[in-house]
């Protein structure tokens, strides 16, 4: 009879073991470049859609997404956000609540954002927009160079940087961005039609393709090779605001959020990714206020350029939803986090954030 409470304090031992091991098997990482926290938690600004200098159809962006309340208008921007993540994940960064997320880097804007992102830390030498090869190792590195993620690890993007900011030459990790076909052997026909179709559209951007492309592209590959770390770089709400656009701003960031319900409908149908993968959604940077006339640009001379957000959803998020509390994240933490729900330690050579136990305690 001795040997029963025993008994019972090993099983107890071991069910806990088993509750705390992660069931995240596949992470995908998803940016929306540039957007502000502004309209992923109240919504439509009315002040931009009535300027006549930044939206030529006021009539029909009120129709599509205006209401009196900012719940109503962020529902009505961003259903899959509000109507799936907040009710099955988590989101942070609503600062009207006093929730915070902030960049680390001095610079605010898209290099050294996304640099800071992958990499966990914020180098000042990494100071410039230009095509040169990151010489920090991301954390798609660092998990490709383990033996399990080997290969498993793949990245597409809107913007023509991002091979540089991955450091596709020595990470030797299949970055697709910018208007590059997906190159291989045995590819799908829609990803031919997509190589195809990618070269025969209107070019608004120059150095950043379209977004539909980037998200058709990366769904097609996780069909085909199902990666277990994905990235995904979307550039369109980052481009239309610079350029002044602010109706097409808001309809590229509600494209975005079909192409996030369209990912996730997909991973509920894949036994691959069913009830073992988790979405992490952010922004590189932020941008400056309507009221100063800065909503359409972002640097560390632009007020309010590095406030961002986050988003999550997968098994073993907590389903908190949005959070109300005060509080402080940063951008260096996602490296971590995202390691972390793999159940791995992400090490560098540098001190990075810590992962966002939040998410899962």
């Amino acid at each position: 009879m001795k040997k029963l409470p025993l008994l019972i304090v090993c099983l107890f031992t071991f069910c806990s073991f088993a509750q705390t091991k992660p069931k995240t098997k596949n992470v995908i990482l998803i940016t929306l470049d540039g957007y502000r926290w502004q309209e992923l938690f109240r919504g439509a600004d009315s002040s931009l859609i009535n300027n006549k200098e930044f939206t030529q159809d006021a009539k029909g962006i009120t129709k599509e997404f205006w209401a009196e309340t900012a719940q109503e208008r962020r529902q009505m921007l961003m259903p899959f956000i509000w109507g799936t993540i907040a009710k099955q994940g988590q989101i942070y960064g609503n600062r009207d609540l006093n929730n915070k997320v902030d960049v680390t880097n001095p610079y605010w804007f898209s290099y050294p954002g996304y640099s800071e992102l992958l990499c966990g830390y914020a180098d000042t030498a990494v100071n410039s927009n230009n095509k040169k090869n990151n010489p920090n190792v991301t954390v798609l590195e660092f998990l490709n160079n383990k033996p399990e993620f080997k290969g498993k690890v793949a990245a597409f993007g809107s913007w023509e940087v991002f091979p540089y900011i991955i450091n596709r030459d020595r990470s030797k990790i299949p970055v697709n961005a910018g208007y590059e076909k997906v190159e291989g052997s045995n590819l799908s026909a829609s990803t031919e039609l997509l190589n195809v179709m990618q070269t025969q559209v209107p070019d608004p951007f120059g150095a950043e393709r379209l977004d539909v492309f980037t998200h058709y592209l990366a769904k097609e590959y996780m069909i085909q090779h199902h990666p277990r770390v994905l990235f995904i770089g979307h550039g369109e709400t980052d481009e239309w605001a610079h350029e002044g656009h602010y109706d097409f701003y808001l309809r590229s960031a509600n494209y975005i959020d079909q192409y996030l319900a369209d990912l996730w409908n997909f991973i509920q149908h894949d036994s691959f990714y069913k009830d073992q993968t988790t979405l992490i959604i952010t922004a590189d940077h932020g941008r400056g206020e309507a009221k100063d006339g800065n909503w359409r640009h972002h640097s560390k001379k632009i007020e309010g350029a590095n406030q961002i957000w986050l988003a999550a959803i997968g098994p073993d998020v907590l389903s908190t939803g949005e959070i109300k509390s005060d509080g402080q994240l940063f951008q260096n933490q996602v490296a971590a986090t995202l390691a972390h729900l793999l159940g791995i330690e992400f090490k560098s050579t540098q001190s990075t954030g810590n992962p966002i136990t939040s998410l899962t305690k």
